[in-house]
């Protein structure tokens, strides 16, 4: 991956690799980013400028200029800084990183942080894997990188920064209520190795901390529990709506129906308090990091 800079750069062995595929489902995201290529196009040409030596300028190569500017790639924020700089655009093509910003994230991903953007309070029980929110970067990328069939480099890359990008809901203001129930085998599973798990346990204390967090867990001993038949979230809006989904309920779609939204909470509830309580088990994660 190519650095940031603030000048002309030589290309590097790898500058036709920095930037995303586009999803050719996706297409709304397929025609915000057809439309930013477009405007790159015309104004490297009306600069007098040949795309190999506009990405010789920037420092990236021929091939990525094009299938960028033909919408086949998705440019990075820093190739649309530099494409900025080069062409004296004054700002208006590095504004376009908002408009690129969701189309760098698979579809359902920029759907269900649409919904925890909107969200007022979240309700979450995982099961095999930590809630996504609670994710640090190098636990993220472990998940990513066991993934079987295996992803790619950039695969594992858009994945990453597309679950990092969700985690903006700890900075909202008002901040959403979130509740997290997990099971004691998310704490121990050392994915990624040891020092990953250390600071993953480190992460979800200082998360468990903030005022409108709660985490709790769910001992691996405990002779009853409600969440047998899989994870289950609910997330609720300020105008009274909601969404649900459980992979044990109605098919393991998500819905909105009031009755089935009234199960999934009246589950999640039980879960809860079948769980440690959130002091008891921010106690219990310091434990589990002491003997990691």
């Amino acid at each position: 991956m190519t650095t940031e800079a603030s000048g002309a750069q030589e290309p590097k062995g790898d500058a036709d690799e920095p930037g995303w595929e586009v999803d050719p489902d996706d297409e709304s995201g397929a025609a915000v980013v057809a439309t930013v290529g477009r405007q790159l196009r015309l104004r490297r040409e009306a600069a007098g400028l040949r795309a190999a030596e506009f990405g010789r300028l920037i420092g990236y190569g021929e091939d990525l200029v094009y299938k960028v500017e033909s919408g086949k790639r998705i440019p990075r924020p820093e190739y649309l800084d530099r494409a900025d700089g080069v062409l004296k655009a004054g700002g208006l093509i590095a504004a376009m990183k908002k408009d690129v910003e969701e189309a760098r994230y698979p579809k359902k991903v920029r759907d269900l942080a649409k919904l925890e953007a909107r969200a007022v309070e979240l309700l979450s029980y995982g099961d095999h894997n930590l809630h996504g929110l609670l994710q640090t970067e190098e636990y993220i990328r472990a998940l990513f990188a066991m993934r079987q069939p295996a992803y790619s480099a950039a695969e594992i890359e858009q994945g990453v920064a597309a679950r990092l990008a969700r985690q903006s809901i700890f900075e909202r203001s008002p901040a959403p209520m979130l509740s997290f129930v997990q099971e004691e085998v998310t704490l121990r599973r050392p994915l990624g190795g040891r020092m990953v798990l250390r600071r993953q346990l480190e992460r979800l204390l200082e998360l468990g901390r903030m005022r409108n967090v709660v985490i709790q867990v769910m001992p691996t001993n405990s002779e009853e529990h409600a969440g047998t038949h899989g994870e289950t979230q609910v997330l609720k809006f300020a105008d009274g709506k909601a969404v649900g989904r459980s992979e044990g309920a109605f098919g393991g779609r998500p819905t909105t129906d009031p009755k089935q939204l009234m199960v999934l909470e009246l589950r999640y509830g039980m879960i809860r308090a079948q769980a440690l309580n959130p002091q008891k088990s921010l106690a219990f994660i310091e434990k589990v990091l002491g003997e990691t």
